[in-house]
């Protein structure tokens, strides 16, 4: 059982973190002209994608 719980957490922090990077780089088009607001935007890009970089592959079920 502990198996599943990782997998359905992680399926939820990989597409939190995914809508986390489509809101940002929507912000990021809509902001292009106000370049201080742009950069901000592009660090908390980057710390998004940092993030599902460590979040790692799913974890597999061990069944056997």
């Amino acid at each position: 059982m502990g198996v599943e719980r990782a997998v359905t957490r992680w399926h939820i922090q990989h597409q939190q973190i995914l809508n986390e990077i489509k809101t940002l780089e929507a912000k990021l088009a809509d902001h292009q002209e106000k370049q201080s607001h742009e950069q901000e935007l592009t660090q908390q890009l980057i710390e998004a994608r940092k993030k599902l970089n460590q979040l790692g592959p799913c974890p597999k079920p061990m069944m056997g």
